[in-house]
């Protein structure tokens, strides 16, 4: 193991504990910021006691706090005002950090928006203390972890009122409902249900005709009528697909350094919402989008190529100016999409290091 990576596996076990309410701070910086302070920080300022330089380590959040012999490194919220900005700056001539030579400005304002955000810095789960033994890549309390636990059937809850149940759902509901004590709500007579349904699966109100139809309609089916009906609307792809744009973070540019136009994007836009249109398989939809140009028919199908704009959407620095780097945080970036959109893991925290819980470790994500 390096000194770095090292290094790295201790600060997994120290920090100050994040927010619920900031996963997007808490992924900044473990992607970010904690990659940069192991590579250009530790050599003088990390575990090892006897290289302290100034006074000041950057293990954890409270060192940073408490700072050196120069005084607190940083000011959460102000990075004006913090010592760690103005030394990686060089703005002061006394303080130029690192001295080996000054940070990119990528670099530098990636730190200075982390201490804009207020610092936050997130601590793994010291839920347990067990260590794996020599030769295993787990613990056992890591194996039991809850969500990789297998699925099984939930003991189908006893109610009072067994006449208002009409799926095993049902039964869930008014449990939790008759143990508050409270009562389920009248059934929504035709008009609301229509509105219902209609915003649900289409985005849109229902015109007036759909509106006296369903009224008028007497069949035992005709509310099954109205679902297949919006089923088959266009409207229904437009309405549901937009929530598979989100997690593929579909948009028209790259955004972020040089924001280049992608001017073939809404090729994928409307591949997605097709998908949903023509009840594409779940597994199809994945694999096109992970390798469709590698399956059989992928020339004659327009649908495999379009497919794999997936990949190729989202946040890409292009101004990098080490092409290398520039294409490893691509990949970086494609890998970290596909496990949280396809697998709902955070694939990209093991870039630099085994996950703790999630049976992902840093051989698999380079391998």
């Amino acid at each position: 193991m390096g000194t770095c990576t090292a290094i790295f596996v201790l600060l997994l076990t120290t920090g100050r504990p994040v927010c619920a309410e900031s996963p997007a701070k808490a992924e900044f910086f473990e992607k970010k910021i904690r990659p940069l302070l192991v590579a250009q920080c530790l050599e003088c300022h990390g575990a090892d006691g006897k290289k302290i330089k100034g006074g000041l380590r950057l293990t954890t959040r409270a060192e940073l706090l408490k700072g050196g012999a120069s005084g607190p490194a940083i000011v959460p919220s102000e990075p004006a005002k913090s010592l760690l900005i103005q030394a990686i700056s060089y703005r002061n001539d006394d303080l130029k950090m690192p001295p080996k030579g000054r940070l990119t400005n990528a670099a530098i304002a990636d730190l200075e928006a982390w201490v804009k955000a207020g610092a936050v810095w997130p601590e793994a789960s010291t839920a347990s203390t067990e260590t794996p033994k020599p030769g295993q890549l787990f613990t056992e309390a890591q194996k039991r972890f809850w969500s990789f636990q297998p699925m099984k059937q939930s003991p189908r809850p006893a109610v009072r009122n067994e006449a208002w149940v009409r799926s095993p759902i049902d039964a869930f509901v008014l449990a939790k409902l008759e143990e508050k004590g409270l009562k389920p709500a009248r059934p929504a007579d035709k008009y609301a249900l229509l509105r219902r349904v209609t915003f649900d699966l289409t985005g849109l109100p229902p015109t007036p005709d759909e509106v006296e139809a369903f009224v008028k309609d007497p069949s035992p089916q005709a509310f099954e009528t109205v679902v297949d009906r919006l089923l088959r609307s266009p409207r229904y792809g437009e309405r549901w697909g937009r929530h598979w744009l989100d997690v593929a973070r579909y948009a028209d540019s790259n955004g972020l350094d040089e924001n280049t136009a992608f001017g073939n994007a809404w090729r994928y836009r409307d591949y997605v919402i097709k998908s949903f249109n023509d009840d594409k398989p779940y597994d199809l939809f994945v694999r096109e989008q992970i390798a469709g140009d590698l399956l059989p028919d992928a020339a004659a199908n327009p649908d495999r190529l379009t497919g794999t704009a997936f990949l190729v959407l989202g946040p890409k620095i292009l101004a990098e100016p080490d092409k290398q780097k520039m294409k490893m945080d691509i990949a970086d970036e494609q890998v970290d999409t596909i496990g949280k959109a396809i697998l709902g893991l955070t694939l990209g925290c093991a870039r630099c290091h085994d996950h703790k819980f999630d049976p992902i470790p840093q051989r698999d994500y380079y391998g």
